[in-house]
């Protein structure tokens, strides 16, 4: 007796054939960029130096809140008043407001000697706080400028006063692309964390 095999239907065989043959020329993943993006400060903290909150002020400094333009890590760019693009081919390694928050730290560090906690450690030895939006940063089309602009509010040490204060910066980009401009918005940033750093150690 010969056993009975059923047939696949002929349009799930053309159909699998179909897919296997497409495989090497589509993704359902999107294509990741060529290289990616981040800042870097100019005043980074000196390796190997030592600090310690028994001698030197504390600070916390927190991740900045952001729009929902800089909530991913594509580079905005501001068309107009009303419409938003983004660079071509770049992204950020991470979200801006973290690489800022990072850059942050190594500025106030090196520029007014405080010691940067993090939120934990600060439930301990609890000093100066600075939190605040990243309202900026992205190309401004128009102007052909980086543009940075944060919005700063420190709680000084055990005070319960809080200070508020803007800051911005914008760098000339000769050509609107991912080297271009996060070369820009890295000097622009680091400009601003500076301005922060100032006003931080008053």
């Amino acid at each position: 007796m010969r056993s009975f095999r059923p047939k696949a239907p002929v349009k799930s065989s053309l159909a699998l054939l179909a897919l296997v043959s497409l495989s090497g020329c589509i993704s359902f993943a999107p294509k990741p960029p060529p290289q990616l993006l981040t800042i870097t400060s100019t005043t980074p903290a000196a390796i190997g130096q030592d600090q310690s909150s028994a001698t030197q002020p504390t600070i916390v400094i927190q991740v900045p809140a952001v729009s929902q333009a800089l909530a991913g890590t594509r580079i905005p760019v501001q068309i107009n008043e009303t419409s938003i693009a983004y660079v071509a081919k770049a992204q950020w390694v991470e979200p801006p407001a973290r690489l800022f928050a990072r850059l942050l730290s190594d500025t106030v560090t090196t520029r007014t000697g405080r010691v940067v906690l993090s939120v934990s450690q600060f439930r301990a030895d609890p000093g100066a706080r600075l939190s605040g939006e990243l309202r900026s940063f992205g190309i401004d089309a128009t102007s052909k400028q980086a543009v940075v602009a944060f919005d700063g509010s420190l709680i000084r040490d055990d005070k319960n006063v809080i200070d508020k204060k803007r800051f911005s910066a914008s760098v000339p980009v000769s050509v609107i692309d991912a080297n271009g401009s996060a070369a820009a918005l890295n000097q622009a940033a680091n400009q601003v964390a500076v301005q922060v750093a100032d006003w931080v150690g008053r």
